[in-house]
C-alpha cells in the first residue's frame, strides 16, 4: 500500500510541476518540456529517500529496497519522459507542416 501511495505521490508532483509551468512559465510547449526535465530529477531524489527510509526505520536491506526504488522512480519518470518526448516531437512536427 505504501509503493502505491509514492506512485501517486509522484504522478502528482508531475501534474504539479506542469501547473507550475503553466501557471508561471506563460504558453507555449517550452515550459511544460523544462518542467518535465526538472522533474525527473526531483522525483530521483524523493524516491531515493523513500528507499533510505525504507532501510534506515523500516529495517529493509538495500536488495529489499532496490526494486521497490526502481519501481518508484520509473514508473512516474517514464510517464514524465514520454510527455517529453511527445510534445517536443508535437511541436517539432507543427513547425515543419507548410500553412
Amino acid at each position: 500500500m505504501h509503493t502505491l501511495m509514492v506512485l501517486v505521490g509522484g504522478f502528482v508532483l508531475l501534474f504539479f510541476c506542469q501547473l507550475v509551468a503553466r501557471v508561471f512559465g506563460g504558453e507555449g510547449v517550452k515550459p511544460i518540456a523544462k518542467a518535465l526535465v526538472v522533474f525527473v530529477p526531483l522525483w530521483f531524489v524523493i524516491a531515493a529517500i523513500n528507499m533510505w527510509v525504507g532501510i534506515h526505520y523500516a529495517g529493509y536491506t538495500f536488495m529489499q529496497e532496490l526494486p521497490i526504488f526502481l519501481l518508484v522512480f520509473a514508473v512516474p519518470a517514464v510517464a514524465a519522459l514520454l510527455t517529453w518526448w511527445r510534445i517536443t516531437h508535437l511541436q517539432n512536427k507543427k513547425k515543419n507542416t507548410p500553412v
